[in-house]
């Protein structure tokens, strides 16, 4: 594994890529732990037979009586998800809500999730939708009581497959240069990490996934986690601002993106800088 952090507080949104299922199993049983501390249901989604993974699991301290008593529910892949060809963002999402609904209405405190997905993304169509549905889903899980890792195997999907996935995580341990993410008050999404020349076209492939909308005309995106952002994801951000005819609010804490803006005379995007 490489770069990032994987590391979560509370309710959260990680992609986690990995080489070896030991790193898979391992990610389960502290996911197991977390959620049953916490009072949480769990659910473990992959490609393998519920009762293969209970058999694997069988010895972690209180799996067998969660288990017995629904706190921990095992899914193959393609009972928790749709197995079209293309995955509906829209459709899933719900999914999640209701599950968590559910569990909340079990007595549990929320509902815990890992996600073994790389059957649903394969393809580039199937990698579009469910990118898509990664940053909806992100949503939901920013302001409700639902955790979520999602698991991707690198030997699968390589590096440049998986990175138009963990780049729409808040968390991730995949090498990647920047995140698009959920965010909190009246920002519409958060912008971490870099944005450079290299990045150009997975930034232009995430944002447009993501899409985030204007409220007022506004499209305020918190970017004072960003540390760098280089002219051409500007001029991309003024581009789907214009779409949506909108202005594109950069909060940053960085004086010399707003000397590049006033530079480039970007009219569809201002900067707010912040301490």
């Amino acid at each position: 594994m490489t770069g990032g952090n994987t590391t979560e507080r509370g309710h959260g949104h990680v992609c986690l890529v990995y080489d070896d299922p030991a790193t898979l199993h391992a990610r389960a049983v502290e996911q197991l732990g977390i959620g049953l501390a916490a009072g949480e249901q769990v659910w473990l989604v992959g490609p393998e037979e519920p009762a293969a993974v209970a058999r694997r699991l069988a010895s972690v301290p209180g799996f067998t009586a969660a288990h017995r008593s629904g706190a921990v529910r095992l899914h193959r892949v393609d009972e928790t998800y749709r197995r079209d060809e293309v995955v509906d963002p829209e459709a899933q999402v719900r999914a999640y809500v209701r599950a968590t609904e559910e569990a909340l209405g079990a007595g549990h405190t929320g509902l815990r999730v890992l996600a073994e997905a790389t059957d649903l993304v394969r393809t580039p169509a199937q990698r579009d939708a469910f990118a898509r549905y990664e940053h909806r889903v992100d949503h939901w899980i920013r302001h409700r009581p639902m955790a979520a890792v999602c698991a991707y195997d690198r030997r699968v999907l390589g590096d440049a497959a998986i990175a138009e996935l963990a780049c729409l995580h808040p968390v991730t341990n995949a090498d990647v240069p920047f995140r698009l993410h959920a965010a909190d008050g009246d920002a519409v999404a958060a912008l971490t990490g870099e944005l450079d020349p290299t990045d150009e076209h997975l930034f232009a492939t995430a944002l447009e996934r993501a899409d985030p909308r204007p409220v007022a005309g506004r499209l305020v995106l918190d970017a004072t986690d960003l540390r760098f952002v280089d002219h051409r994801a500007l001029l991309r951000l003024g581009e789907h601002a214009r779409r949506h005819d909108a202005v594109a609010v950069l909060r940053t804490r960085r004086r010399a993106t707003a000397r590049l803006v006033a530079l480039l005379d970007l009219a569809e995007v201002r900067v707010e800088v912040v301490r």
